[in-house]
């Protein structure tokens, strides 16, 4: 929509990262905070090498490659987002770590009637929302990994989001963005996590109680339903961290035993095999 011209992004993680090379391949002026010198160098390392797979896959032009790049801004002062028309949460899946960012971004930001959005897999909105004075301006805005390639975004309001934000985001998400949009209930998981995750979950348990090895269960899902990653190299892309921070999250809310992580996995997790970005979890990665 044509009044969100300038946006924030908190945190440049897989996530966020992502989040802040589809607003500036958009062609919007794009902040993003980290926090803190080291992390601005990986994040913008992480969207740069991004744009050059884009481009060497022919997604993207070199010229759209340098568009993207001077419509980006990687610093470590959360402040540099006070002037931002909308801002994106996108730290770690940690309820605690992101109420701080909703209080310190309501003392931040300046325009009234700024949105304020997070990218929360399973946490409920509200409780982001009343970590601020204007939890009407607050929605959850859930893009999924990878950002650049997959169209969806969860578009969720709490009880307490204002019709205007809502109409603003949705507008956001399908136009600059060209984003597809569904719209969840403020419930944990909202529509494909609380979907998901008992799949991902039921996986690691067949895997724990020896009934397949991780590759075959893999293999089983991709050869035999046709789905382009098994649930195990999934989960390692998603990171095994987030997914255990995902699943208990739902169990927190529905107490339902398919939601609770097993052992095996919270067990790696403690080990730091975390999929992907570590290098190892169910699968090896390079």
């Amino acid at each position: 929509m044509a009044d969100i011209a300038r946006v924030g992004v908190v945190g440049c993680g897989l996530m966020g990262s992502g989040i802040a090379e589809v607003c500036a391949r958009a062609g919007l002026d794009v902040v993003v905070a980290e926090a803190n010198p080291g992390a601005v160098k990986a994040g913008t390392a992480r969207i740069v090498a991004s744009l050059e797979r884009a481009v060497a896959r022919g997604k993207l032009s070199p010229e759209e490659r340098a568009a993207a790049l001077d419509h980006l801004t990687v610093t470590d002062r959360l402040e540099r987002l006070a002037d931002r028309d909308l801002v994106v949460e996108a730290v770690a899946e940690n309820e605690a770590a992101k109420v701080e960012v909703f209080t310190r971004l309501d003392g931040i930001v300046r325009r009234a009637d700024a949105i304020l959005a997070t990218n929360t897999s399973s946490i409920p909105v509200i409780r982001l929302a009343r970590a601020t004075s204007r939890p009407e301006q607050v929605v959850g805005l859930h893009f999924f990994n990878p950002v650049p390639v997959l169209p969806l975004i969860e578009l969720v309001p709490s009880l307490l989001t204002g019709a205007g934000t809502l109409e603003r985001a949705a507008a956001f998400a399908t136009g600059p963005l060209g984003k597809e949009v569904i719209r969840a209930q403020d419930q944990a998981g909202f529509v494909v996590n609380a979907l998901l995750v008992p799949y991902l979950l039921s996986a690691v348990r067949m895997v724990e109680s020896g009934l397949a090895s991780a590759e075959d269960v893999d293999r089983g899902m991709v050869l035999g339903c046709a789905h382009p990653l098994g649930p195990l190299a999934l989960a390692d892309l998603i990171g095994l961290d987030t997914t255990v921070a995902i699943a208990e999250s739902l169990y927190h809310e529905y107490k339902e035993p398919l939601y609770f992580p097993p052992p095996l996995l919270a067990r790696m997790v403690d080990a730091g095999l975390l999929g992907r970005k570590s290098g190892r979890g169910f699968h090896r990665y390079p």
